[in-house]
């Protein structure tokens, strides 16, 4: 399981990252949780310090990389 910090954001609850397997976790309020794949330290950077989450995570990290649904 990755450890995921809560976030600032209308859709999203909380968001991980686990640097040796490249993996981004992220929780939305409904309590789903997805795990992106071969996702690069510096995109996890940019995600949590966008000024939009939601936006920079709909633009940039969906679509662009493979993911599953936790649970």
């Amino acid at each position: 399981m990755i450890d995921r910090t809560p976030v600032t954001s209308s859709n999203i609850s909380s968001i991980g990252y686990d640097p040796d397997e490249k993996t981004l976790a992220v929780e939305f309020k409904d309590g789903t949780v997805y795990h992106y794949h071969d996702v690069e330290p510096d995109a996890h950077e940019q995600l949590v310090s966008a000024k939009s989450i939601g936006k920079h995570l709909h633009a940039n990290i969906k679509g662009a990389y493979k993911f599953t649904k936790q649970g």
